[in-house]
């Protein structure tokens, strides 16, 4: 069978098609990911990633698209997704982290470490803990933080805002000797 029809057989719900078409284009698809991304551990998310996508697009395809270019878009997209959520999550991290180091407030000779910061965190709400936790942990956008916690991005970005609002007003607090 062509990968095209193993799609459609897919679609109307033979796995052992999906399964085929996995065996079929996993090391071409993992060669890719590994020349581009230069780490083992990452090709393997965003590859796993990629046949969950497949999976959850399976009914989208249409049969007269050939697969193979299909299924590299597709790698190619999740794997852009992952590397400019990387390099969202490391911005974000390397200003907070340069923040909580200098402690850029008050008389503090001795920077506050990382330990100490995350103690903080038990001063907050649980969904601002929640929401801190999604936008720097697991990198997501504000629409994905309103999607699991079920509010709009608008409150997502909100929450999170107080949250790092409040992190900044304790650790101020501190540095003044309050």
């Amino acid at each position: 069978m062509t990968d095209e029809e193993l799609m459609v057989a897919y679609r109307e719900g033979d796995l052992s098609a999906f399964q085929k078409l996995y065996k079929r284009h996993k090391g071409r698809l993992m060669g890719y990911l590994v020349t581009k991304l230069k780490d083992l551990d990452e090709a393997e998310d965003v590859f796993q990633s990629v046949f969950i996508k497949l999976h959850g697009s399976r009914f989208n395809y249409k049969e007269n698209i050939p697969f193979l270019p299909w299924i590299f878009t597709i790698t190619r997209n999740t794997m852009i997704d992952h590397i400019r959520k990387k390099r969202t999550y490391k911005k974000h991290i390397s200003v907070d982290t340069e923040y909580i180091s200098s402690r850029a407030v008050g008389n503090i000779s001795e920077p506050l470490s990382i330990g100490a910061a995350i103690s903080e965190l038990s001063s907050l709400s649980d969904p601002q803990r929640q929401a801190l936790e999604l936008r720097f942990n697991d990198g997501l956008s504000f629409v994905d933080i309103g999607k699991q916690m079920k509010i709009t991005h608008s409150n997502a970005r909100q929450i999170t805002s107080r949250a790092i609002r409040s992190l900044r007003d304790i650790f101020a607090s501190k540095g003044d000797g309050k």
